[in-house]
């Protein structure tokens, strides 16, 4: 862990050993990589007299790194099948770390992981039919955040239930790169605002129109406010 440098050979709190000597021969750690932005690695070697260490990455390169920190050779967390659904649930939070999480998840078509409260979602850029419609709606309904998994439903339905329950208006902030699935993203959560808001029968005998096609014909026009083209996308 980290702490006070260690003192020099000669007795002083020089930098010689101060940071090689947070790492040991075996640590697993992440270097970084000009194709993958991060690559695994394990150290080989530790020379704490020059303040550098030896690694192997995963393709089998050894590179000797000098004056390493935690910032520049992360460490690794230990591996989970699948990796975790609530991010605060790692050992190191640091960016390959995050990364390397999102992967294993996406790889498993799970594209929504939690990081406390905030939710992140991958765009999969291919339809992911299941994760979606009534059934699953209903699934979300009433359960508490974190109960089932990662999922838009589920923030959906905390500002739902925070509306009623405080009285109060609530917002949820969708951000992200163009392409990212912003768009879609606010038309999922819409339609869950929909569906437990509930479908009146006597609108639908009256002719009109009722909480759904409400807040679905909305879209349109709050796609509107800060619309732009960009390089990825004309409607972003």
């Amino acid at each position: 862990g980290s702490g006070r440098p260690r003192e020099g050979p000669a007795g002083g709190a020089g930098r010689g050993g101060a940071m090689a000597g947070q790492f040991a021969v075996g640590s697993r750690v992440w270097v970084e990589d000009d194709e993958e932005s991060w690559l695994a690695a394990e150290v080989v070697a530790v020379d704490a007299a020059a303040d550098a260490v030896t690694l192997r990455d995963a393709r089998g390169r050894e590179r000797r790194v000098a004056g390493p920190s935690e910032a520049s050779v992360p460490l690794q967390n230990p591996e989970r099948q699948g990796g975790v659904d609530d991010m605060t649930k790692l050992s190191y939070l640091n960016e390959p770390g995050v990364l390397h999480n999102l992967k294993a998840r996406y790889a498993l078509d799970g594209i929504y992981t939690y990081t406390s409260n905030i939710l992140i979602a991958v765009n999969p850029f291919y339809p992911v039919p299941h994760l979606y419609g009534q059934f699953m709606m209903a699934e979300y309904q009433g359960r508490m955040l974190g109960e089932l998994s990662p999922h838009v439903y589920a923030i959906a339905e905390n500002a739902f239930k925070r509306m009623r329950e405080d009285r109060k208006s609530q917002s949820v902030l969708i951000s992200g790169e163009s392409g990212a699935g912003k768009t879609e993203t606010s038309k999922i959560l819409m339609n869950y605002l929909a569906y437990v808001g509930g479908h009146a029968d006597d609108l639908k005998e009256s002719g009109k129109k009722n909480v759904e096609q409400q807040v679905l014909e909305s879209n349109p026009i709050l796609e509107t406010f800060g619309n732009a083209k960009t390089v990825r996308n004309d409607n972003s």
